[in-house]
């Protein structure tokens, strides 16, 4: 952490007056109780504001339902940890013996709340427009490659389920594994009569994300 001062100047763009924040932020729930948890669940909530202000202000003719779609993308678990890897956060996060054996640093899901937890330090430190600054800067190439507002593959399986006359699909969890750093979920999707397919993810969520894709694809 001896360059902690120098990394969150040159790789966030501030210049921090409280450098214990920052140290906490990437400091995993392993190590101790004061870790990131607390501002890593901050960060999320400040990461979803600067986001939804930002599509607000782009898509401005774009209804509420497109904006979430595109929200919920761009403030996902692996559009986090997207921006962790950029910016080298594997090497920085504090771990416990054991999160460092079992390689939490290299999983999507501890850079993640690393980065949601750094959004937090710079709101806490610098106020909004520092944070504001840090996102708009590591997203833009994200919100930049939406050219249409994305559809979210659970959203498209219900409607190709409703109009083919079908129930709403089914989601069951087959599988979990992993440590609890580092989940794996095994999901599911089914359609009554049609067929089932299987997804895997670092949560439910993404897992069942992932199953309703790939039945879509064997449906179509």
């Amino acid at each position: 952490m001896s360059d902690l001062a120098g990394f969150v100047r040159d790789q966030l763009g501030h210049a921090p007056k409280d450098l214990a924040l920052f140290e906490r932020a990437l400091t995993h729930p392993s190590v101790g109780k004061d870790n990131y948890q607390r501002l890593e669940f901050l960060g999320d909530r400040v990461l979803g504001l600067v986001i939804a202000e930002w599509l607000s202000e782009r898509f401005a003719r774009e209804m509420e339902g497109q904006l979430s779609h595109r929200l919920t993308t761009l403030v996902s678990r692996s559009a986090c940890a997207e921006v962790g890897i950029r910016l080298g956060l594997s090497d920085r996060l504090k771990l416990g013996k054991q999160a460092m054996d079992d390689g939490a640093a290299r999983s999507g899901n501890v850079v993640g709340d690393a980065v949601e937890a750094l959004i937090a330090a710079l709101y806490l430190d610098g106020g909004y427009d520092a944070a504001k600054a840090f996102v708009r800067r590591n997203w833009a190439s994200m919100v930049d490659s939406q050219q249409a507002a994305p559809r979210h593959p659970k959203s498209l399986l219900l409607e190709w389920a409703e109009g083919h006359g079908r129930r709403p699909p089914d989601y069951e969890v087959t599988d979990q594994s992993g440590p609890p750093h580092a989940p794996r979920f095994k999901v599911r999707a089914s359609v009554r009569g049609l067929g089932s397919a299987e997804g895997q993810g670092s949560s439910k969520q993404e897992a069942e994300t992932a199953a309703a894709a790939a039945l879509l694809e064997q449906l179509q």
